[in-house]
């Protein structure tokens, strides 16, 4: 206990790490207890199975399971890296995974924008549902109707095509235009999904700002690029961080189903290649070593963008 020198009354010291923590634990106890399916789903189906990660490091074999199996080291990254298809899997990988960030975030803002515009509220509706309503269709459903328009001799397109007099094209297993096709579906399907979110951020703009730039002769124009685009700049940065995260993955779903032995050259990325050797030759050991490999490469993206994103004025993830 300490004397204060004035007045001579004992003063409390400071309040053990202990307690403090226990007061607040109890006083925010429904917060925390609404937390634990949350944390438990993680815990359980995120982390634990990260001791399989151990596979990579083994000749695993299915009979003698995690722990039985062979120790070998570093033998299923260097037959990973000495693949000679390794170098084109990155490669398709990184270009289709750059197009999808280029190509499908800006229709995401447009159309953000362009409804944030619309002042007849029924209106805005309709457009929100047609294009958001794609969202929820499967990619075999979205493959489906790829094939009804772009299929060489029952497509609409390749239809049309005879009709002018011209040779019909087999856009699906053509390598100039499977690229293409990968990234036209993904932005009608997922485009309106994505305006959603920066709806959802043009609506905390504080409308005064708008009061005031009227106020002082700013159009819409000016209005847009000094107001509407700085308040959706952080969550664009967000999107645009997680994205090059992910810059590995390039949608697996969509290009396996849309993948055929023709297009190998353009479309065939890491996990496609994975899902053959894993699960198709039962190669488990070199694929988990191949998306341990993009998992710390992806990691190190995201600590270096989220840096780049803070220097640059952003907000970044923390």
């Amino acid at each position: 206990m300490k004397r204060n020198g004035i007045n001579g009354h004992a003063l409390a010291g400071p309040v053990p790490l202990r307690i403090r923590f226990g007061k607040a634990l109890f006083r925010y106890r429904w917060f925390y207890l609404m937390m634990v399916p949350g944390l438990l789903y993680y815990l359980i189906y995120h982390y634990v199975p990260m001791a399989g990660l151990m596979i990579a490091f083994k000749d695993y074999n299915l009979s003698k399971g995690i722990w039985g199996s062979e120790w070998v080291g570093f033998k299923h990254f260097e037959t990973i890296f000495g693949s000679p298809d390794f170098y084109k899997l990155i490669r398709n990988t990184l270009v289709i995974s750059v197009y999808r960030i280029v190509f499908n975030m800006l229709p995401d803002v447009l159309l953000a924008l362009m409804l944030n515009e619309v002042r007849k509220m029924w209106f805005k509706r309709i457009i929100q549902t047609v294009t958001y309503g794609p969202y929820f269709l499967s990619w075999v459903i979205v493959y489906g109707l790829a094939v009804a328009f772009l299929a060489q001799d029952t497509g609409i397109v390749n239809y049309y095509i005879r009709e002018l007099g011209g040779a019909p094209v087999n856009f699906l297993a053509d390598n100039g235009t499977f690229r293409s096709i990968l990234i036209s579906t993904d932005i009608w399907k997922n485009t309106g999904f994505g305006a959603i979110i920066y709806l959802a951020s043009l609506a905390t703009i504080n409308q005064e700002l708008y009061e005031a730039a009227v106020v002082d002769g700013a159009g819409r124009w000016r209005q847009l690029w000094h107001i509407t685009l700085p308040g959706i700049r952080d969550v664009f940065i967000l999107l645009l961080i997680l994205r090059i995260g992910s810059i590995l993955d390039a949608g697996f779903e969509q290009v396996y189903i849309f993948l055929n032995a023709r297009v190998y050259e353009v479309g065939d990325i890491i996990d496609t290649w994975v899902f053959r050797r894993g699960l198709e030759q039962l190669e488990f050991s070199v694929a988990i070593a191949t998306n341990l490999f993009k998992s710390v490469i992806g990691f190190i993206l995201v600590i270096g963008a989220n840096k780049l994103a803070k220097k640059f004025g952003g907000s970044g993830i923390w």
